[in-house]
């Protein structure tokens, strides 16, 4: 298998952003379920948001050396 192609690069960056986007659906419940108003929530989702998806890019940058 072609580990350069296109389409397993654009398969790997889905499964990135579908990673970070479960992990920030969680953090927005949790700060919910933890009593925070509506705007907190999506900020700490946001946050949650960017850091996972810097974390996946991170990594496979260093895997993609």
């Amino acid at each position: 298998m072609n580990y350069g192609s296109t389409a397993f690069l654009l398969l790997v960056l889905a499964v990135a952003v579908l990673f970070a986007t479960v992990a920030a659906v969680i953090a927005f419940g949790l700060a919910r379920w933890e009593g925070a108003a509506i705007p907190a929530a999506l900020s700490r989702s946001g946050v949650t948001f960017a850091a996972a998806l810097t974390l996946c890019l991170g990594i496979l940058a260093f895997l993609g050396r």
